[in-house]
């Protein structure tokens, strides 16, 4: 969204930013670091920390600050009031339910896929399919199947500014790193309507993805299902899971 500079509250974009600067590769920030990470001076983001701890989002030892649990509102108004993981939801338990298997609902933020939807367990091993796959969770959108099915949605101009000047991490020996190279995979995804990656995010985990349209044929999110052992061939995913997922994909577009 695009508004008028007038309208623009410079302070709150700078207490964003570095709300946003705590990752998992940063918990934990002192001034200097913040300032680094949100692309402004040391004593504003001294200031904005000092801030944010007094309203209670952050921690502090006097010098490092991390995030407090009152960060999990904004997560849980948003999964509270949001129609899209409401209407997903029993899609996603019956799913589980039918096959074992673990389902997902994804929404594209930025260079991140966003678990927005989680099936229950119905009966699936009892330890996590993959690292990171919970509620909220946030995986690079280049080494996932779900990732790859947003990027394929998008126009082929805002896909090129999307990849421009980005750096793709390598995360297993199988992730793709090269701009040229994830081109040519989401174009594939864009033909076949769906995306399979095998041991892309995570060695031993496979994961077979598609968009969920709503009633103009916009994609709105992607579902996918999780698969761990890499015990199967794309064929056998493929013949399994993609029928059922895309009929899925059908049932709720009038819910999106």
């Amino acid at each position: 969204m695009t508004i008028a500079k007038p309208d623009f509250i410079e302070g709150i974009a700078k207490g964003m930013a570095v709300l946003e600067s705590f990752d998992t590769e940063r918990q934990r920030l002192n001034a200097t670091l913040a300032a680094e990470r949100a692309g402004i001076t040391r004593a504003a983001a001294r200031r904005h920390l000092l801030t944010l701890a007094h309203l209670g989002y952050l921690e502090s030892d006097g010098s490092y600050f991390w995030m407090s649990p009152k960060v999990l509102r904004f997560s849980g108004s948003y999964l509270a009031s949001s129609r899209l993981p409401r209407a997903l939801q029993p899609t996603l338990n019956r799913l589980a339910a039918q096959t074992q298997e673990s389902f997902s609902a994804v929404v594209l933020d930025g260079e991140e896929a966003v678990i927005i939807a989680r099936s229950v367990s119905y009966g699936a091993p009892a330890r996590v399919l993959a690292y990171g796959l919970h509620l909220g969770a946030r995986l690079p959108a280049h080494a996932t199947s779900t990732g790859r099915v947003l990027l394929a949605a998008m126009e082929p101009a805002e896909l090129t500014r999307w990849l421009k000047g980005r750096t793709f991490h390598r995360l297993t020996p199988q992730t793709a790193t090269q701009a040229r190279l994830l081109r040519q995979r989401i174009a594939q995804v864009r033909k076949q309507d769906h995306c399979f990656a095998s041991e892309e995010h995570e060695l031993g985990v496979q994961a077979l993805a598609v968009p969920l349209r709503d009633m103009k044929g916009r994609t709105v999110a992607a579902l996918n299902v999780v698969i761990s052992g890499a015990r199967h061939t794309e064929e056998s995913v493929r013949g399994e899971l993609l029928t059922l997922l895309h009929d899925a994909a059908r049932e709720v577009r009038a819910l999106l």
